[in-house]
């Protein structure tokens, strides 16, 4: 009877009526004035309780990254110059998995140490921290190689993307045809940019603001001058087939001065096998007779 009469007071209370507060509320929210469309999806994983258990630290550890490395306007302008899609936050949660992938490799090296040669353990603390930084490090160096890899496909082709856009202006095609026609034939990574500034300038943005993004995002010196002089060209009505194919010949001397720059600095490191290795040998060879001939006379 105790039981039944505490399921019938249960029943009674979450039957009660709804109070006017509860009534008025959906109507004094305010709504979010923001599209649903632009809204960005949540990252979503298989394991979703383990998901909501790492996200405050993964945070935490990326805001600390962040506190550490670059600041978020550079990162985000070098992954732009890399030409990856992601943000600052999600490359910071991926030097969080580079620095703890570092870290437990630093505990699995102390952990060895620790049990083979009885290392005292502020070296093994050092040794972890150490691998831990070496791990964000070497994200960030990744990041840059990739930068670096990226803009010298880009100076290459840019003598090729140059004579194309002259040729195509000099048969008659507009600036932003041209740049459709490059775009349309050519593959690389300069096309791809190329089709970026073409999709800036459908969507209503001016030739000459789409350029300077275009000269923005890559670095380039080269580029910069291209978007320079291409602007100066469509605004005073020089000839603008001559301009690229000026730029496209300064491009190829520009790179033939590097190479004899390089050339310049390796001719030192090319004279480090000669010293160590062949000259060695080389005196081996004429005094090993000479001191065997010398034993015997003796």
């Amino acid at each position: 009877m105790l039981g039944v009469g505490i399921l019938v007071v249960v029943r009674a209370l979450r039957a009660r009526p709804v109070r006017l507060d509860e009534r008025l509320a959906p109507y004094l929210t305010v709504p979010d004035a923001s599209s649903g469309l632009l809204a960005e999806a949540p990252v979503s994983s298989p394991f979703g309780a383990l998901e909501r258990i790492v996200a405050p630290w993964l945070a935490d550890a990326s805001r600390l990254v962040e506190r550490i490395g670059s600041p978020a306007a550079e990162l985000r302008r070098k992954l732009a110059r890399a030409g990856r899609t992601e943000t600052p936050e999600q490359f910071r949660i991926t030097q969080v998995a580079w620095g703890s992938v570092g870290l437990a490799l630093g505990l699995a090296l102390a952990i060895l140490l620790a049990a083979t040669r009885g290392t005292p353990l502020p070296v093994l603390l050092l040794l972890v921290v150490i691998c831990a930084v070496t791990g964000v490090i070497a994200c960030d160096y990744r990041l840059g190689e990739q930068v670096k890899r990226r803009e010298e496909r880009m100076l290459l082709e840019f003598p090729t993307v140059a004579e194309l856009l002259a040729l195509s202006v000099g048969a008659g095609e507009g600036p932003v045809g041209a740049l459709e026609r490059v775009a349309r034939s050519a593959r690389g990574e300069l096309t791809e940019e190329l089709a970026r500034t073409l999709a800036d300038v459908r969507s209503g943005t001016p030739l000459t603001q789409a350029l300077e993004r275009l000269a923005d995002r890559t670095g380039i010196a080269s580029l910069t001058r291209f978007a320079e002089g291409v602007s100066v060209a469509v605004e005073r009505g020089t000839p603008l087939a001559d301009v690229l194919r000026a730029q496209a010949q300064d491009v190829r001397d520009s790179g033939r001065r590097a190479l004899m720059e390089l050339g310049g600095k390796k001719e030192v490191l090319m004279l480090v096998p000669v010293v160590f290795l062949i000259l060695p040998v080389t005196v081996a060879f004429a005094v090993f007779p000479s001191l065997i001939t010398l034993q015997i006379g003796l």
